[in-house]
């Protein structure tokens, strides 16, 4: 008995397309699913950036209201030489209300005092100018630092000058200089100021 030979014509090709159609349309939905996948975890990357960088600082900002200025200056590379001056200049429009001035310190375990001298030059907007001269506590007596912070860094903060009405509108600069009679003083990472109205 003669058996037919089965022949691949056109009815037994078009009967495999839809299945090819098909393995071809998952993979397309895989590929834009992976695609999908990545443009959300970006996002997400990014909304979490933001958070941090953005929308967290501005929520704290707007639980401080008694803040008038506040801000850090990085000392390069953690070493304070004897000739920076490091300044802050302050605009001051309330010459009603009593002020509270603090000093901010940042210091880094390689900082081998337990305290820190500053000159402190204040430039009024008539331009007239006064020198301070700061002492600043970073460590107690058993060397323990007493500053505030996770790892190595940590904030130390001080008043400096409590009540203080500024009687005039304008720019009030700020000026410090380390005092400690070393050229190079290693260890400071940021010197700031903060100005706040006084309770």
């Amino acid at each position: 008995m003669w058996l037919k030979k089965k022949t691949k014509g056109k009815k037994d090709i078009n009967r495999y397309q839809p299945a090819g159609r098909l393995v071809m349309t998952i993979q397309s939905i895989y590929q834009k699913s992976e695609i999908l996948h990545y443009y959300y975890i970006n996002n997400i990357k990014k909304l979490k950036y933001f958070l941090i960088f953005f929308a967290i600082p501005l929520v704290f900002a707007s639980c401080d209201p008694e803040r008038v200025y506040d801000k850090f200056k990085d000392i390069k590379d953690g070493i304070w030489n004897r000739t920076e001056t490091v300044k802050f200049d302050v605009q001051i429009d309330d010459t009603a209300s009593y002020h509270n001035v603090f000093i901010n310190v940042r210091n880094n375990g390689n900082y081998r005092f337990s305290n820190i001298y500053f000159f402190m030059n204040t430039i009024y907007p008539d331009r007239k100018v006064s020198l301070d001269t700061i002492d600043c506590r970073l460590a107690d007596d058993k060397g323990k630092w007493l500053g505030k912070g996770l790892g190595d860094l940590k904030n130390c903060r001080f008043l400096l000058k409590k009540g203080v009405h500024f009687h005039q509108k304008g720019i009030y600069t700020f000026e410090f200089e380390q005092a400690m009679r070393v050229d190079k003083l290693e260890g400071i990472e940021s010197i700031g100021i903060r100005i706040e109205k006084a309770k």
